[in-house]
């Protein structure tokens, strides 16, 4: 049985394919409510090091954080602009899901509450750190996820497919419904950052709601943005600071910066993002098993079910017969950025190819105008690496563990094949 056609979101997003073409989908939609998805952080519980007390090394604050309905940047700066706390997290964590995750503070504080509470938020403190909470620290995080309405709740055979999706980004990595991020981060790489302006405030796709449509609308003429501001929903945060920003007459790169730094450098990083997947989508095309190690290829030693470590390049002659090599190195992705350095792997030759129909060089990637956004690269795994998949049946509900920064929803674009992700709650 041959796949569905990949949706044009998808498409739009750089994934333009499906891995598990031999599983027909099911169907149904996901998010229908925040309780019937749910996400908590698996954390490296050996580096967290939490003391129950304050005192001698442990002298910063860590939190649990509960919330629903908001994503974790929101979150946060509820919290701040509510009780005056400014607090780090490991992972973002999206609105539409009930989600737990550490948040610790950025200083040391002796007689911290015990517990706090936000309209979206309840914060319970856990102890105390030896340093600020990093996201080397994230191990990864495990999902218990209920698919509304399938078209059947037996998925057995399923797991047999597991090994071979490769580890796309997911729509939420680019502004979902909008798809805009990779676009804005683009505009940046390329230092026009009027364009960025002009996409973050206007640029719209036929996902969009009505609402987000109609400000958009507006908000592409610059004689109408002193009564769009009067105008513009409460919601639209990022919105509201830019049009104040050219309201008051400044310069594009001075009203990027209006933009929170942690959603800023989202931009850019959306833009890697969207070329990665594309790098993987064209690996894919070409026959490439994109999940197992190949000679030449550089992968991560593995060093326990969610801990990526060395990058070694992989040769199949210098791996013991002892140890199957597919369980122990997971093929890696050089990301672009501005110490990408094209190589003789799979890869590397695909992202070079696709950085020059980009028109982009590596360096482009260390932007002066803005360092703050300027990124390294670094390396992803190819493949999804999900752990501990089960389910059952009325309703349907699938739980599984991921690493950090792998989505839930592109195993469940694999199991589900929805039609209209949008509308299926992706």
């Amino acid at each position: 049985m041959s796949p569905p056609p990949v949706p044009k979101i998808d498409l739009m997003a750089g994934i333009e394919c499906y891995c598990c073409s031999e599983f027909p989908g099911i169907g149904g939609a996901i998010k229908q409510d925040s309780s019937s998805f749910r996400v908590s952080e698996i954390a490296d519980e050996s580096s967290l090091g939490v003391s129950k007390e304050f005192g001698g090394a442990q002298r910063y604050p860590l939190y649990l954080l509960e919330k629903e309905g908001v994503d974790s940047n929101h979150a946060l700066f509820e919290i701040e602009h509510e009780h005056h706390i400014r607090l780090r997290v490991m992972g973002i964590k999206d609105a539409k899901a009930t989600t737990s995750q550490y948040a610790g503070a950025e200083r040391v504080w002796q007689n911290p509450p015990r517990e706090l509470r936000t309209r979206h938020t309840r914060l319970t403190l856990q102890g105390f750190t030896r340093r600020p909470l990093g996201r080397e620290l994230l191990a990864g995080n495990e999902f218990s996820i209920i698919i509304q309405n399938p078209l059947r709740d037996d998925i057995s055979g399923f797991e047999m497919q597991l090994a071979k999706i490769a580890n796309f980004y997911g729509l939420q990595r680019f502004g979902s419904e909008r798809l805009v991020t990779h676009l804005v981060g683009r505009a940046i790489v390329k230092r026009d950052f009027k364009k960025a302006v002009d996409l973050l405030l206007s640029y719209t796709t036929e996902y969009d709601t009505a609402l987000s449509q109609e400000i958009r609308q507006k908000c592409q003429d610059p004689s109408r943005y002193r009564q769009t501001l009067k105008e513009i929903p409460r919601g639209m945060d990022i919105e509201r600071q830019l049009l104040s920003a050219l309201v008051a007459g400044k310069a594009p790169v001075v009203v990027l910066r209006a933009v929170p730094l942690q959603i800023r450098r989202l931009f850019v990083q959306a833009y890697q993002a969207y070329i990665f997947n594309r790098c993987l989508s064209m690996a894919i095309a070409q026959g490439e098993d994109i999940t197992s190690p190949k000679s030449g290829d550089l992968c991560f030693e593995m060093e326990g079910p969610f801990t990526f470590g060395r990058i070694k390049k992989y040769s199949s002659s210098a791996i013991s017969q002892v140890q199957p090599s597919s369980l122990y190195y997971a093929p890696a992705v050089r990301m672009a950025g501005y110490t990408f350095q094209p190589g003789k792997g799979r890869f590397e030759e695909i992202t070079k190819e696709l950085l020059l129909q980009e028109d982009i060089a590596p360096r482009d990637f260390y932007i002066k105008e803005m360092q703050e956004l300027s990124q390294q690269g670094g390396f992803r795994q190819a493949p999804l690496w999900c752990r501990n998949f089960a389910w059952t049946r009325r309703p349907l509900n699938v739980a599984f563990k991921l690493p950090k920064g792998s989505y839930a929803t592109t195993l469940l674009r694999e199991l589900m094949k929805p039609d209209d992700p949008i509308k299926a709650g992706f």
